[in-house]
């Protein structure tokens, strides 16, 4: 199964694309979006154009993504929704199943804590899929949430398929 997961910002969207067996995942690929327009309606455009490109190159099977946490700002809690909504489009759009899961989760499947620390989310996504190559946050977070998807995929398939 070939998964892309999505750590969805207005200004960096963080994606990786990871195949997987449920119990072995290898990195394909990963990377940011980082959009450049000054108008906010310009750079979701640029997040679904991008988003879909990922879609089209790499041709995943099911997509995860990172749900929005409350943040202390509430219009940047809307505008993480809205770039999160240009990324989910895209794959709706190609017909892919779309599972969300909250940050708290990923870590928690990752590291074995949801209070990690993103650093501590990048070492075990670099120790797990052995990348050595540079990478931000945003992608690492991103490979985070594709491969919490990849080990709990089994567990919604015997619950009935549950998104």
């Amino acid at each position: 199964m070939r998964i892309l997961g999505i750590d969805p910002g207005s200004r960096v969207t963080g994606f990786g694309v990871i195949d997987s067996n449920g119990r072995q995942s290898k990195h394909v690929f990963s990377g940011c979006i980082r959009t450049v327009n000054k108008d906010f309606s310009a750079r979701l455009g640029e997040i679904f154009i991008g988003i879909q490109s990922v879609l089209q190159e790499h041709q995943p099977d099911q997509v995860a993504v990172e749900q929005v946490f409350m943040a202390a700002n509430p219009s940047s809690a809307l505008k993480l929704g809205h770039a999160r909504g240009a990324a989910i489009t895209a794959a709706v759009i190609a017909e892919l199943p779309v599972f969300e899961y909250t940050p708290r989760a990923v870590k928690l499947a990752l590291v074995g804590t949801g209070a990690a620390e993103k650093e501590q989310v990048q070492h075990m996504i670099r120790l797990l899929l052995s990348v050595r190559q540079p990478m931000g946050l945003d992608e690492s977070d991103a490979l985070a949430v594709a491969l919490c998807h990849a080990h709990s995929a089994g567990t919604r398939v015997k619950l009935g398929g549950q998104q």
